[in-house]
């Protein structure tokens, strides 16, 4: 009887000894090479690959005690791809917990105002942090996917920051993009100045994306609108480098001759009435406003100062006088 008191008694205490250790395993923080320490779980890790990651990261000692731990607490299925951060010492009970419930850091992809959609798709798909969900997609297929409903992608998407968890498709990127122009593009379009010569929302962001690429000071922003939705009202050609720019595609290389605004395309508004056929730029809120609450003025011409700055006219014989003293002196 005394024999088994003491062999129960010394079980007991073996059963103490390793639940102090599993605690000590389990909760004592990990050693970091260097803070903040960042590590990458990639799309479709099961458990064991996850934490050979992490291992390979520098995060973990040795795999099978977070394993075990991950099998023992019933998340072995619940990790979550991603990047992540460590900022300070973790220990595994909290890095699981980090893991399983995905607190990843996030992402983000800045779209600029001016560029092309052409050039936000090399912007996406060159990013690190998305899924490249679109990049076998063509530009119609793209449109379809997000919903949207207009014929072409250009200045559909608005430009901004967003932010995102890490593997997240670049659909919902360009999803977000689009619906956050519709927004503003819709906002904006209810609180319009009275008979301005758009019939739709969508013109009006034509405009506003010509508008942005003929801007160089943004306090000149309202006179520029002013002067093409003047020429619009007129029946005048718009007459604007950036339209013809577009529509040469790559055939441009940097250097606008008189023969290429002479050469007749859809975009070429030296040859041709009223809007473009599509925007041929992401506008931002600046230039939706501004075409939509121009400047009052009857300024029909502008030309560079060569400070980034305009100088507007009424006339052409004052346009002209203007082109001797900016850009012919």
């Amino acid at each position: 009887m005394k024999i088994n008191t003491k062999l129960a008694s010394e079980f007991v205490f073996l059963l103490l000894i390793l639940a102090g250790a599993i605690v000590f395993l389990v909760f004592r923080p990990i050693p970091l090479s260097h803070k903040p320490l960042e590590f990458t779980l990639n799309p479709g890790s099961s458990l064991k690959s996850a934490a050979t990651q992490m291992k390979q990261a520098g995060v973990l000692e040795s795999e099978w005690s977070f394993v075990w731990l991950a099998r023992g607490m019933g998340k072995a299925g619940q990790i979550k791809y991603g990047n992540y951060q460590l900022e300070k010492e973790v220990s595994l009970f909290e890095l699981l917990d980090k893991i399983s419930s995905g607190r990843t850091e996030l992402s983000r992809a800045i779209i600029i105002e001016g560029i092309s959609f052409k050039d936000l798709r090399a912007l996406l798909n060159a990013h690190p942090g998305l899924r490249h969900d679109s990049l076998s997609l063509s530009d119609a297929e793209i449109l379809q996917r997000i919903g949207a409903v207009e014929p072409d992608a250009e200045g559909l998407f608005f430009p901004d920051t967003y932010n995102f968890s890490s593997g997240s498709s670049d659909l919902a990127v360009l999803k977000r993009a689009y619906q956050t122009m519709q927004r503003h593009l819709q906002e904006s379009w209810n609180k319009r100045e009275p008979d301005l010569p758009f019939e739709t929302p969508y013109q009006a962001l034509i405009l506003a994306s010509i508008v942005e690429k003929e801007t160089g000071q943004p306090s000149d922003r309202t006179m520029v609108a002013s002067v093409f939705v003047n020429r619009l009202r007129k029946h005048m050609r718009l007459q604007t480098d950036p339209t013809v720019i577009y529509g040469m595609g790559e055939k441009f290389d940097g250097n606008l001759r008189k023969r290429d605004l002479t050469a007749d395309t859809a975009y070429n508004t030296y040859t041709r009435n009223g809007l473009t056929p599509t925007p041929i730029a992401l506008p931002g809120l600046a230039s939706i406003e501004a075409v939509l609450h121009p400047a009052r003025s009857k300024a029909l011409y502008f030309v560079a100062r060569g400070d980034g700055s305009s100088y507007f006219s009424e006339s052409l014989i004052e346009h002209n006088n203007a082109v001797n003293r900016y850009q012919l002196k």
